[in-house]
């Protein structure tokens, strides 16, 4: 296998963890339902080793699954190109809190599952998908700081958590010594929620990660989709024709913006401006091409009015909101 490119790493929270400053998520990795996969004309588990390979060969060492994703097909395959691979990269897991699993027994039952889907005895990052009633934030991080006192995680995470809620986590870990890792949300060029509801400034505060999900807007922010050329399957009805003429000025200019940095596409500008923001992306990648263009993203930087311009476009092309905090 190619030797990594030398990327540089940042501090995972507050943790001794080092990531790349983007990573791959792997939602699509066995996902049939929403991706395609193994459907004709998609792709297979040849072209997801492939993204494997390419990422891994770029630099970039950061990898996001969860128990659901693909149905554990994601988990299985992750674990089995790393032990393939012989490569050291991080990876992050999630626990979903169906409502049918509301103990910490439970919890620590799916915790082992994923360990065993994944063939590790740890997994770096266990995030708490989402902060679903009834168990109280508190419950679940005390479960938590139980599975790392007892060694099958490094680093807690959560994910989709407001700000009070990722409070409320900080807090309730910090008194069984754990630190609060990173708050996975929905965050892109085309989604800004996170600099508007407080979530981006209790992460700077708190010192804890902002992974963002969806950075590329289902792919919209990769530019080859307009009113006449909508994206397929269940995404055409999310993204409808007047959503799609509304983005096109704000793909312009990421297009005059990637040309002035040696023609990057609009996807690696949507990809580094949240890099700027000081989130962690993790666009998907289900073949070697997408890998390839994920890590074009790395290695530069917009300047400080290419992001204020980005800014004003991206506002354009959304609902009226606050201002951001």
């Amino acid at each position: 296998m190619t030797t990594p490119s030398a990327v540089d790493r940042v501090p995972l929270g507050a943790t001794d963890i080092q990531i790349s400053p983007l990573g791959i998520g792997t939602w699509a990795w066995g996902d049939a339902w929403m991706w395609g996969y193994g459907k004709a004309g998609g792709y297979n588990d040849a072209d997801i080793r492939a993204a494997f390979d390419e990422t891994v060969a770029a630099g970039v060492n950061f990898f996001d699954t969860a128990e659901v994703y693909g149905l554990g097909r994601s988990e299985r395959f992750l674990g089995r190109f790393v032990r393939e691979s012989g490569q050291a990269v991080i990876v992050a897991s999630k626990f979903f809190p169906f409502p049918w699993r509301l103990t910490r027994r439970a919890f620590l039952r799916a915790l082992r599952h994923s360990l065993a889907r994944l063939g590790m005895a740890r997994v770096d990052l266990y995030q708490m998908h989402f902060p679903l009633p009834p168990v109280p934030v508190e419950t679940w991080m005390n479960a938590m700081a139980g599975a790392v006192e007892a060694g099958l995680i490094r680093a807690v995470g959560v994910s989709n958590y407001s700000m009070a809620q990722m409070g409320r986590a900080h807090n309730a870990l910090a008194k069984r010594g754990v630190k609060l890792a990173s708050n996975q949300v929905f965050y892109s060029l085309l989604h800004r929620d996170p600099e508007f509801d407080g979530v981006l400034q209790t992460c700077r505060d708190l010192n804890v990660t902002l992974i963002a999900y969806s950075p590329l807007e289902k792919g919209i922010l990769a530019g080859k989709y307009t009113p006449d050329n909508p994206p397929p399957g269940m995404r055409k009805g999310i993204y409808n024709r007047e959503y799609l003429a509304n983005v096109q000025p704000l793909l312009a200019l990421m297009r005059e913006i990637g040309a002035a940095h040696g023609d990057k596409t609009p996807a690696q500008v949507a990809l580094n401006w949240l890099i700027c923001k000081g989130a962690v992306p993790i666009p998907g990648a289900k073949n070697a091409r997408q890998a390839v263009s994920n890590a074009g993203a790395l290695g530069w930087r917009l300047t400080a009015d290419e992001v204020a311009a980005l800014d004003e476009a991206s506002l354009q092309a959304l609902p009226p909101r606050r201002t951001p905090r």
